[in-house]
């Protein structure tokens, strides 16, 4: 009996677009189980930024897609950990980390357990932070989104003020 390929990837997913789903369908297609570490809240804030969208919202965005076989939440940075706690024989990264220093050390730690990083390419013209910039500038945002706390809604007309 063969053994079974696992392969992990992690992100944060916020505002999932056609390059979130192109890497998983890429990552599922070289591996019998696919593993998606999804980033915590506050592992996104530690990187200095807000999620858009909550991470039990974004969890169950990504375990719905066709190509992920489980997923699990993101809590730290440490991947090669996470990688061998799941067994896994691939870690999938976009392409744009491909041949960095912090990557080259990772293939290099990640070579001595057994584990491949696979990079596949980046989706030209999309991501998490041009979607945001785009909806700042439809929506008119000067700045983060402020939330609505109280709605004056006029009984004879219907009409929210």
């Amino acid at each position: 009996m063969e053994k079974e390929i696992i392969g992990y990837t992690a992100g944060v997913y916020d505002l999932f677009h056609i390059g979130h789903l192109n890497l998983l369908k890429n990552a599922k297609g070289l591996c019998d189980r696919l593993i998606v570490g999804v980033t915590v809240d506050e592992l996104v804030q530690y990187k200095g930024k807000n999620a858009m969208i909550p991470y039990e919202d974004r969890a169950e965005i990504v375990r719905a897609i066709k190509y992920v076989d489980a997923v699990v939440p993101q809590k730290d940075m440490d991947k090669l950990a996470m990688c061998k706690k799941l067994g896994a024989s691939y870690m999938f990264v976009g392409d744009d980390w491909y041949d960095t220093e912090k990557w080259n050390k990772y293939e290099e730690e990640f070579a001595k357990e057994g584990i491949k990083i696979i990079y596949f390419p980046y989706t030209e013209g999309i991501s998490s932070t041009k979607i945001t910039e785009a909806l700042k500038h439809v929506r008119g945002w000067v700045q983060e989104p402020t939330k609505i706390t109280k709605l004056n809604i006029d009984e004879e007309d219907d009409n929210v003020k």
